[in-house]
């Protein structure tokens, strides 16, 4: 399977696996992280991967976990990641990473639909037994709720004017292959008479479809709890982020639990309990090199958060 992982030299770095520690890669994907991470553990630490892609499930059991017995490989989305380490036996661990949104093998299969550089149904899952589908969600959305997805999940400027569009089209012709999404926007932009920028005008309404069919960021808000009560004391979480509403979410969390008390400055004496439970790492999230930027082009958005839990 060919596929780089991104950021792996700092990923080590950071969360420094040792002989024989347990570490949970919450996003295992293709294994790239988690097979540096299982020859940093050797045979006597413990690696619980999980994914919610079958696809890679199946690839890892049959290319990485003959090679490694100390790996666990589970079918799940990391919003899980309690119930599937509980299970496993799995109570505390030494470092856990996340690396949040869609795959580079992902984008680059047209039948998964994630991606408008080749026409391919409007599916966008991460987990293909779901039944939610982004052809699903804009045939029946309303046209309000078109808005709040395009607005909220991709920042999109003609927001109301696509949703618009899209309603419209339904009536007529329902959208079904990303060919048909992208020319819809594309063709909103040019009555806008707006010119085409860097990114293709869809970019932000695929990036919002996909955020929306795989509650992406409702899924990493149920993570982040859950990942710091797993760690061991002196345990590190890294967070892999692409794009600004993710960073958000890791970074306002992060300093949330890296406070004592939460309450509002109004409030003369602390009521909330609130205790400080971990340290940051990095005051501002590390980005790829120079060179892995000329190595692997996909890497530019990367961004990487990590905390030490310290009680």
């Amino acid at each position: 399977m060919k596929h780089k992982s991104v950021l792996l030299q700092e990923v080590l770095a950071h969360l420094s696996p040792k002989e024989g520690e347990v570490f949970i890669d919450a996003t295992i994907g293709f294994g790239g992280h988690a097979e540096a991470i299982l020859r940093a553990i050797g045979p006597k630490g413990t690696l619980l991967g999980l994914d919610q892609d079958q696809e890679a499930v199946d690839w890892l059991k049959a290319n990485l976990a003959p090679k490694y017995p100390n790996l666990i490989i589970e079918k799940a989305n990391f919003s899980q990641i309690s119930e599937i380490a509980d299970r496993n036996g799995l109570n505390l661990a030494s470092g856990i990473l996340a690396d949040i949104g869609v795959s580079s093998y992902q984008l680059d299969q047209p039948e998964r639909g994630f991606s408008f550089r080749e026409n391919g149904p409007l599916d966008m899952r991460m987990d293909k037994d779901q039944e939610l589908t982004a052809e699903k969600v804009l045939a029946e959305c309303s046209e309000r709720d078109l808005v709040q997805i395009f607005q909220n999940y991709g920042e999109e400027r003609l927001s109301k004017t696509v949703a618009k569009d899209i309603v419209a089209r339904r009536k007529q012709n329902p959208l079904r292959t990303t060919k048909d999404l992208a020319d819809l926007v594309e063709l909103a932009y040019q009555r806008k008479g707006l010119k085409k920028g860097k990114i293709h005008p869809a970019t932000r309404v695929f990036q919002a479809l996909r955020i929306e069919v795989n509650d992406e960021l409702g899924s990493l808000e149920k993570f982040l709890p859950q990942a710091i009560d797993l760690l061991a004391t002196d345990g590190r979480l890294g967070v892999i982020m692409f794009h600004s509403l993710e960073d958000r979410i890791v970074k306002q969390y992060f300093q949330k639990e890296a406070r004592g008390c939460i309450c509002p400055p109004e409030i003369p004496k602390c009521q909330c309990g609130h205790e400080k439970r971990v340290k940051i790492l990095t005051k501002k999230p590390i980005t790829a090199s120079k060179e892995e930027l000329n190595e692997n082009p996909r890497s530019r958005s990367a961004k990487l958060r990590v905390i030490q839990k310290i009680k």
